[in-house]
Parts: structure tokens; C-alpha cells; sequence
């Protein structure tokens, strides 16, 4: 498709969640095999990639924002391409056109290994090219990728989601679920740790529903423990879950299997039955309640992260006092919350009783503040411990200014760390055990004894990959990774998981 004279690089930039954030490795890799490079930090591409996210209205504003900003770039520079994929790309094809004429490809969630074919189209034809898919061609994870950490990967087992929360969009985007067969996602994660990944969070809208399309409703509990036995593999974690869905079996399959981390991320959105029911959330909060008492009596030290949205449609006061009593018993170490926002397409954005902005507000407010008090607290009551961390790129935005190096706990908490002087620093995919001396709301400090330092394959595959002197990725983010500071991206999903 390209030749050596003509060689054109590419950005991806990409909006919203972790299954994105996949995808985009996705993108990448398809673009690489199609004889393209990736452009080196600062340059500007021959080819821009928006993978977009439906499910937030910032999302939105800030793909036509930057689409803007990229039409005299792309008339100043002849041969640029601009294709904009993911979910809003699939529920506004013919909007994305009109809006940004200079648009070359629009693609949806369900035909991403078209991109290559449809940008030489385009570029053959000047014409724009729009091709949606409205069911699932080709299960993603068969395309080729290009992962952005050698040392953890995400790893899907299913698309798509068979709930019909009322706030929510994807289903209509990603269609029903689909899953993976067992031995796919085991060989694709054994292969993975062949290469030195040592860490895998297994993605889906709904994962604790996966099996459903052949009959196992304990298919997930089993993965779990089948991916306990693959030797090599440090770490798995999981997202997200649902409540109505989360069985037991799972939680004794987390407590069971050693490197399946103690961290789950649970949704709550509203403490609100009332609320809940009208989100055609399949629980109550009693239930809900009732299955973080089921995992802290089998895991008594795993933390626990949530969503919870602020303001949906008829929420009273009472209401989110409600949230806030669920909130105190739940004892979060984070919350990803979120203020209501109408998405067309949604039964939600049809109700007539809408919160004004300034309630929410005022409610999101109080909300996080509780969520920081608690979170503190829960923190606080690790000064003292000693933690495993596994050392990671980009964790600690204030590391050079520091002297200390980052990582995550195997509850997923952000740990900085100092090195002791004349000691190596660790590798990001390196392993410590370390002592926590300090707790903040969002974070460990770690500045006491380090031990245990453990050099991983996966180390070996970063220092490596920094000795080529690879361009390192462009994922710039459209609205929040779900990675406030105490926590990494937490939801497979959306924000309406």
C-alpha cells in the first residue's frame, strides 16, 4: 500500500475507555502492518485517527474542537487523512461528514480492520468514505496490535452488552454481547507472557456475564482460576463487572487464584432504589451492599472502586443522601463520578424531570469531597505496610522532581517510591516490595525500605524497547481515562457500565 520513498506516519488519538484505549492498540497495529509508521512526538502525521467515545457530551466537543483545529493543517499539507472511528463515529456517520467536510474516513466500532482499505479509497477517490457496520464482522482480537506497554495488555473476552440501562448508549453501539471462546483468550494471554507481559486485564462491557452465548454461566469464575495456572503471569485484574450479575463463584475464584488481584471495580451510578430503577439497574442497593460484605469477608484487604452518576433524571435530595449512606458503608478507595449529562439516542435523555445544573453541581461537589475523606482514611490505614508494587510508565507525573519512581500495589494503588541512593532504580514491569510511610487521598508514598527488587521479563521488554528509541504512543485523551489519581482506568466499558 505504501512504499519505501513514499513512507506516510500516523497518529491515534483516542477518547473515553479502556476498550478504546484496546481498540487503538488495534488501529495501530493495522496501520503498522499496512506499511505505515508511527510519527515521533511532536510532528505532525500524514494520517490522524480520533477513536471516539459516545458516552460522555465533552467527548463530543472536543473530537469537533480538534477535527477544527485540523482543517487548515490538512489544506496546508497535501496527502493528510483525518478518520474518525468508535462509538460516536458509529451513531453519528452521516453528522461527522457534515459537520468536518474535510473528514476522509468515517468507521464504526464493528468494522475497525477496514480502516487501511477505506483510507486508500478515500485517497484514490478524494471522496470521503463511510463505512458502519451494524453488527460485529470480525471479533477484534484477531486483528493485529500493537500494544503500548510490554509489560501489561489488556485482553478482551467479549463486545458488546446485553443490558438496557436507561443513561446508556453502547449496547446500541457495540451491539449484543459477543464472547470469546475460553482456549482463544487462554492462548492469546499465554503468547502474550511468552513476550514478557506479566500483567492482564481481561475487558468487556459486562465481564461476569461472559459465557453466555454458550451456556456457562460460570465461564468467568473458571477463566479466573484457568488463568491462574498459566505460569508467568504476575497479575490479572478485570473489568468491569456488574452487580447483577456478580456470583459468588467469582469472588472465591478471586480469593483463591494467587495472581488474581484484590481489587474489584464495582458500579454502583445511584444508592437510590428509586433512582436505580428508573436507570433499569437489575439491583438494589441492598444487593449491592451485600456483595463488597461477601468480597472484604473473602479478601479482606481488596479495595473496592465504583461509578456513580450525579443527578440522573428525578433524583431527589433524598435520593442522594441515599447514594451518600451507600457511599459511608461502601468505604470506596475511589469513585469515578460523573455529573448526568442528556445522550440523544438514550430513553434517559427523554425524561421530562431533568436536574438543574446547579443542583448537580452542588451535589457532585459533596459527593467527592466524602469520597476523598474516605478514601484518605482507607489509605491511612496502610502507613506502616509493606506493599508488592510493580513499577510503571508515566504513573508519577512528579517523579523527576521527586526522586521517587511509581508503580501500583496489587490492589491497584498508586505507590510512589524512593530508591534508597546506590541502589538501580527499578525498571517500569520491575517488581518491590516496599514501605508505605505516607498516605495522601489519592496515593501512597513508599519512603521507607525497598526490598524484594525483582527484575521481570517485562522489565527486559521496556529497556529494550527504550534502547530503539521507538516513538513513544500518542494517546491523547478526550475526557478522563477513568484514572483519577488513586486508581488506573477502572471500567471496560463507559461511564455506564
Amino acid at each position: 500500500m505504501t512504499t519505501q520513498a513514499q513512507v506516510r506516519t500516523y497518529e491515534v488519538i483516542t477518547y473515553g475507555c479502556q476498550m478504546n484505549v484496546h481498540d487503538s492498540e488495534r488501529i495501530s497495529g493495522l496501520l503498522d502492518e499496512a506499511g505505515y509508521l508511527r510519527a515521533p512526538d511532536g510532528d505532525q502525521a500524514d494520517i490522524v485517527v480520533f477513536n471516539t467515545c459516545a458516552v460522555r457530551e465533552n467527548a463530543d466537543n472536543r473530537l469537533y474542537g480538534n477535527l477544527g483545529h485540523l482543517a487548515p493543517v490538512k489544506a496546508g499539507r497535501p496527502g493528510m487523512q483525518i478518520a474518525v472511528g468508535g462509538c460516536m463515529a458509529q451513531k453519528d456517520r452521516e453528522t461527522v461528514v457534515r459537520k468536518a467536510p474535510w473528514v476522509d474516513v468515517v468507521f464504526g466500532t464493528h468494522n475497525i480492520g477496514s480502516l487501511p482499505t477505506l483510507l486508500e479509497r478515500a485517497r484514490i477517490e478524494e471522496a470521503s468514505q463511510v463505512e458502519i457496520e451494524e453488527a460485529l464482522v470480525r471479533f477484534p482480537s484477531t486483528l493485529p496490535t500493537r500494544r503500548e506497554s510490554p509489560y501489561s495488555a489488556w485482553v478482551s473476552i467479549s463486545v458488546g452488552c446485553n443490558n438496557t440501562c436507561t443513561f446508556c448508549i453502547v449496547p446500541q453501539l457495540r451491539g449484543k454481547e459477543t464472547d470469546r471462546r475460553p482456549g482463544d483468550i487462554l492462548a492469546e494471554i499465554r503468547a502474550l507472557v511468552a513476550e514478557g507481559v506479566q500483567e492482564v486485564t481481561l475487558l468487556g462491557q459486562n465481564v461476569n456475564t461472559y459465557g453466555v452465548e454458550f451456556g456457562d454461566r460460570q465461564a468467568f469464575g473458571k477463566l479466573l482460576r484457568a488463568c491462574g495456572e498459566i505460569e508467568g503471569l504476575e497479575r490479572v485484574r478485570f473489568t468491569s463487572p456488574h452487580p447483577s450479575s456478580f456470583t459468588d463463584d467469582v469472588i472465591s475464584a478471586m480469593a483463591e487464584t494467587p495472581n488474581v488481584m484484590p481489587s474489584l471495580h464495582m458500579p454502583l451510578q445511584s444508592g437510590s432504589d428509586a433512582v436505580l430503577r428508573a436507570m433499569r439497574r437489575s439491583y438494589r442497593s441492598a444487593r449491592f451492599l451485600g456483595i463488597l460484605e461477601r468480597v472484604r469477608a473473602a479478601m479482606p484487604h481488596a479495595a473496592i472502586t465504583t461509578d456513580i452518576i450525579v443527578g440522573f433524571p428525578g433524583e431527589t435530595e433524598e435520593d442522594f443522601q441515599a447514594t451518600l449512606d451507600v457511599v459511608r458503608a461502601s468505604r470506596f478507595s475511589a469513585a469515578f463520578t460523573f455529573q448526568y449529562s442528556i445522550r440523544p439516542g438514550t430513553p434517559a435523555g427523554e425524561m421530562a424531570n431533568q436536574v438543574p445544573k446547579a443542583v448537580v453541581q452542588e451535589r457532585y461537589e459533596r459527593l467527592i469531597a466524602l469520597v476523598g475523606e474516605l478514601a484518605w482514611e482507607e489509605n491511612k490505614a496502610l502507613v506502616g505496610s509493606t506493599v508488592e508494587v510493580m513499577f510503571a510508565d508515566g504513573e508519577g507525573r512528579k517523579d523527576g522532581s521527586t526522586h521517587r519512581v511509581s508503580g501500583r500495589a496489587r490492589d491497584n494503588r498508586l505507590v510512589h517510591v524512593t530508591i534508597p541512593e546506590g541502589m538501580t532504580p527499578p525498571r517500569p514491569g520491575d517488581l518491590a516490595d516496599v514501605e508505605i510511610t505516607y498516605a495522601a487521598p489519592h496515593y501512597l508514598n513508599a519512603d521507607g525500605a525497598v526490598t524484594r527488587v525483582r527484575r521481570t521479563a517485562g522489565g527486559d521488554g521496556w529497556e529494550r524497547l527504550h534502547a530503539d528509541a521507538t516513538p513513544a504512543a500518542s494517546v491523547g485523551l478526550g475526557m478522563p481515562l477513568r484514572r483519577p489519581e488513586p486508581m488506573p482506568p477502572a471500567s471496560g466499558g463507559c461511564a455506564a457500565s
